[in-house]
């Protein structure tokens, strides 16, 4: 298996992967979420990922095909909180090629890089009913600092 930081040649696998990650994952677990994204805007996107210098892009290749990728920022410092954080913004790898290391090896890739950027912690969001997600993220030394909550405008008392 191959890791490599993505080049604008990986763009048609990765807006394909991201498609699949937001109808898999958000499709199922927020209604609002646009899953249409990927295909309308996710090529833009995911160009000036690739470009940027503070954020990266890694591809998963094996057999000679794009199995996963992942997208992460490094973020801060900020006036509050004077770290530079490493910020997971999202991964996803075909169903067929998972539990074979190709989280893993992302990951790895995404931690090594913001190390290297100066990011001093390592961050990941996830949705709270994706517990093979959550799983996942645990296993590789993440572990809760905060708990986002969220409730309609009509709800609120």
């Amino acid at each position: 298996m191959e890791i490599r930081l993505a080049s604008v040649e990986d763009l048609p696998a990765v807006v394909a992967l991201s498609a699949g990650l937001f109808a898999e994952d958000g499709g199922l677990r927020d209604e609002y979420l646009d899953v249409d994204w990927p295909n309308r805007e996710g090529r833009r996107y995911y160009g000036a990922v690739i470009t940027t210098q503070h954020a990266a892009c890694w591809v998963a290749v094996l057999d000679g095909r794009t199995v996963g990728y992942l997208v992460a920022r490094v973020n801060g410092p900020y006036p509050t909180r004077p770290i530079k954080v490493g910020e997971l913004e999202n991964v996803f790898v075909e169903p067929d090629y998972r539990g074979q290391g190709v989280g893993t090896g992302l990951v790895a890739a995404f931690a090594r890089w913001a190390a290297d950027s100066g990011a001093q912690r390592l961050a990941v969001t996830a949705y709270a009913a994706n517990e093979r997600a959550i799983a996942f993220y645990r296993r590789h030394g993440f572990t809760p600092r905060s708990l986002s909550l969220e409730s309609g405008v009509d709800a609120v008392r």
